[in-house]
């Protein structure tokens, strides 16, 4: 191995590099917007779901339970309307999400200690948001129960009834719930492969395309040096941006590292390694810019995003789809990055991705050079 050529190498695509402000755009650009969409577009907190109302009833407690709901914050109350009729407009033009409707004898049931039904409308289009906003309202409705309830025992001169038992919940790492936490880490998986993999992914396919590669192979160079040339400067980006993440992470969201920065980035390291054999390999064995691009989005954007945990959880997918995930590089550096920035683990704890990553390093890297070989390198 010769540092000399390997610099030299590694100086051309620096060049290049600068001379291509579509792959500068990639390179940092895209990154920032997707830092600043996912981090203040996308949650998957429920907050504020819009409910309308049709009080038939008209009474101080039909007009109570009203001004609950609206004072919770996970509900803004809306229009109130006249009729159940209306109710399904605004469901079907998407103006709310939930409509309840108060019967005429709402009041006279409960002071009669009768059942009091009231009629939830929802809009399932989003099972999701749907089943989450339904288990708001069923808490609601069960604490509003149990406030009437004790008023009862009250007016009945009844000692209140203490529940023998009563959860306790505490809740660990992510004390606030707040997605943005756990979806702001995870994003730098997504960068990294967009940095690392998409980009590398065009540097041999562009040699094969532009014809250099037989130049390359005429040169007293190996495989692995042109590989480690080629790479560096990719590297270099895709360190950077994860420092900008992580930067943007705490002065944007307030989103600080629970556990040890350097570990941090020693994870981000060996699996910056991963995304760049892994889009060299596809940039070796496609040959083509176009078939390299689409491969890298096909095997390394997509999958980071749908089947690494980032986003949709793997638990709820198929058995099968679910074996494919473990072929998911982003699937255990998400898994690092969680310990790291909510739960504070140590080393010991995470060694097993940490491995993984590694063993998909050294494969990768290996099928390359041996390709790169047989080309006559």
């Amino acid at each position: 191995m010769s540092l000399r050529k390997i610099v030299a190498v590694t100086r051309k695509e620096f060049y290049h590099l600068m001379r291509d402000p579509r792959s500068l755009i990639l390179a940092f650009v895209m990154p920032l917007c997707l830092i600043l969409m996912f981090g203040y577009a996308l949650s998957l907190d429920v907050n504020n779901v819009e409910v309308v109302f049709v009080d038939y009833d008209r009474t101080d407690l039909s007009r109570d339970l009203i001004r609950r709901i609206d004072a919770s914050p996970y509900f803004h109350v809306g229009a109130s309307l006249r009729n159940a009729r209306e109710v399904a407009g605004y469901l079907d033009r998407g103006w709310t999400e939930i409509g309840i409707v108060i019967p005429p004898d709402f009041t006279r049931n409960i002071r009669s200690e009768r059942p009091a039904p009231l009629q939830v409308l929802m809009d399932g289009s989003d099972p999701n948001f749907a089943s989450i906003s339904r288990g708001y309202i069923n808490a609601f409705i069960e604490r509003y129960n149990r406030m009437l309830l004790l008023e009862f025992l009250d007016k009945k001169g009844v000692e209140r009834i203490k529940p023998p038992v009563e959860g306790r919940i505490r809740v660990w790492f992510n004390e606030d719930l707040e997605s943005r936490k756990f979806i702001v880490p995870g994003l730098i998986a997504v960068i990294i492969m967009i940095a690392g993999a998409m980009l590398t992914s065009l540097v041999i396919a562009r040699e094969y395309e532009n014809g250099t590669m037989e130049t390359i192979k005429s040169l007293p160079i190996t495989a692995f040096e042109l590989l480690m040339g080629k790479s560096i400067p990719y590297f270099i980006i895709a360190l950077s941006n994860v420092l900008i993440s992580v930067l943007l992470a705490q002065v944007l969201f307030g989103i600080v590292m629970k556990a040890s920065f350097w570990l941090m980035m020693a994870a981000s390291a060996i699996y910056i390694f991963v995304a760049l054999a892994l889009g060299l390999l596809i940039s070796t064995a496609t040959k083509s810019q176009l078939l390299a691009n689409q491969g890298a989005i096909l095997l390394t954007f997509l999958p980071s995003q749908m089947l690494s945990d980032f986003i949709f959880p793997v638990s709820n997918m198929p058995k099968a789809l679910q074996l494919v995930t473990y072929a998911v590089p982003a699937k255990y550096y998400i898994n690092i990055l969680g310990g790291i920035f909510l739960k504070d683990l140590p080393f010991m704890s995470m060694w097993k991705d940490f491995a993984v990553l590694a063993l998909m390093f050294l494969l990768m890297a290996f099928i390359s050079m041996r390709l790169l070989k047989k080309e006559g390198l």
